[in-house]
């Protein structure tokens, strides 16, 4: 498709300090970022890997830390109120930095949506429903979609979009109306944006980017290109741009005003762009992935900047640049985990001084309930346990995902390599 530049009146006016035409990071996460809201007051909201939701003014974030797995959803509501969701299953509302659990799913939570008159708080998640809860003291209920949900959008009239696996888009006309099948497809539906003109834009896991009547399901458009999945989508309407993230780390800029490609920019390094966000005046694209960095791009500019994640993500490193025990750590475990304590955020705990140390024991982290009443002593022969039979299978009920290493010699690899990473100098 032939390209276009946006003829956009971007606003010069200064973004916390830097100007409209300045690359811009956000530095804080000990994880991947996977979600991204922008309020009214332009204060960015992220969601991380690392179990935690902040909200940004300038460069210094607010941490909120609730959830006991990855936080993956976040948007805001009224009154300046932040709503989170997450793999713990669990949603929370946010003021003055406190939670308030307001719902609860029996499996992840993939989006959250508020209505425009602000009145109930939508939830997609994979336990294949979509919760509506009231956000006016009422009482809340789960719709049964029968697929897993990935996406929920309200349009100005109350009605209620979802993106399911089962690759539908669906429209709940009131909540306990009988949904209407807008589109199908056979691959999975990741995300949907709405629009006051009658439009309607998903991206798929086939890496389709598609824009249907809202009330026929009739296509406009289609901007499937050879990238997949689609991972994330963001529409300004002042600027009647869309932005779409992809599997492969790009970031492609559609004019919905005639329906062309205006820019298409590598924005990831490494690693797939898992949320977009646009600035308050259109000028700015705000994105996050692999990396613990939230990444804002001018929009006029984009293509003038290279791709961003110069340092590589120390489980994205060449094996045959590692012994077996560091690359088994690296696979399965530096995602969640320091070796030393660094004082950086982290999903889990950093593992210094972990031989002889009591499981649940470190301070200043939240374990599970699980990890806290448990007498565990970390070992060779309970970290071998570990892997061998599974968290979920040695130590039901903690924070730790399924992560098994089947191989006993990998297994004695690893311990011997965490014996001399996590050694502390004392130790000596």
């Amino acid at each position: 498709m032939r390209r276009l530049a946006l003829s956009l009146a971007l606003c010069a006016a200064p973004v916390w300090g830097a100007g409209a035409e300045d690359f811009v990071t956000l530095k804080g996460h000990g994880g991947p970022v996977m979600a991204l809201a922008v309020d009214d007051e332009d204060r960015v909201a992220s969601a991380s890997f690392d179990n935690t939701a902040a909200i940004w003014q300038g460069d210094s974030p607010t941490w909120l830390e609730a959830h006991d797995a990855a936080t993956t959803a976040v948007t805001f509501g009224p009154r300046g109120a932040l709503f989170s969701g997450g793999d713990d299953f669990a949603i929370y509302r946010w003021q003055q930095g406190q939670p308030q659990e307001i719902g609860r799913h029996a499996g992840k939570i993939r989006a959250l949506d508020v209505s425009l008159d602000g009145a109930f708080l939508a939830s997609a998640s994979w336990d294949g429903t979509i919760g509506l809860w009231s956000l006016n003291g009422g009482t809340g209920q789960q719709i049964t979609v029968g697929a897993g949900v990935n996406d929920v959008r309200f349009d100005a009239k109350g009605r209620l979009f979802a993106a399911t696996m089962a690759g539908q888009v669906q429209v709940y006309d009131t909540p306990d109306a009988t949904p209407r099948l807008l589109a199908e497809q056979g691959f999975g539906i990741n995300r949907l944006v709405l629009s006051q003109e009658g439009w309607l834009a998903y991206g798929a896991v086939d890496g389709g980017t598609r824009v249907i009547d809202m009330e026929t399901g009739a296509q406009i458009a289609d901007f499937t290109l050879d990238r997949r999945p689609i991972l994330a989508l963001a529409y300004h309407a002042q600027s009647q741009q869309i932005a779409v993230g992809d599997g492969h780390g790009y970031i492609m800029m559609i004019d919905t005003r005639n329906w062309t490609i205006a820019r298409d920019f590598r924005a990831m390094r490494e690693g797939p762009v898992w949320a977009l966000a646009f600035s308050r005046d259109g000028s700015r694209i705000w994105a996050g992935g692999i990396h613990d960095v939230i990444y804002g791009w001018p929009i006029a500019l984009m293509d003038s900047h290279q791709a961003a994640g110069n340092e590589t993500r120390s489980f994205l490193q060449a094996p045959e640049t590692m012994s077996n025990g560091e690359r088994q750590f690296m696979r399965k475990c530096s995602i969640c985990h320091d070796l030393n304590d660094a004082g950086q955020r982290r999903a889990g705990p950093h593992l210094a001084g972990l031989f002889g140390r009591a499981a649940g024991s470190l301070p200043g982290y939240r374990y599970s309930r699980t990890l806290l009443q448990s007498d565990l002593i970390w070992t060779d022969e309970t970290i071998d346990a570990l892997f061998d039979q599974g968290p979920d299978h040695y130590i039901p009920g903690s924070k730790m995902p399924m992560q098994r290493i089947t191989a006993p010699t990998d297994r004695q690899d690893l311990i011997d390599y965490l014996k001399t990473a996590t050694k502390l100098p004392e130790d000596d």
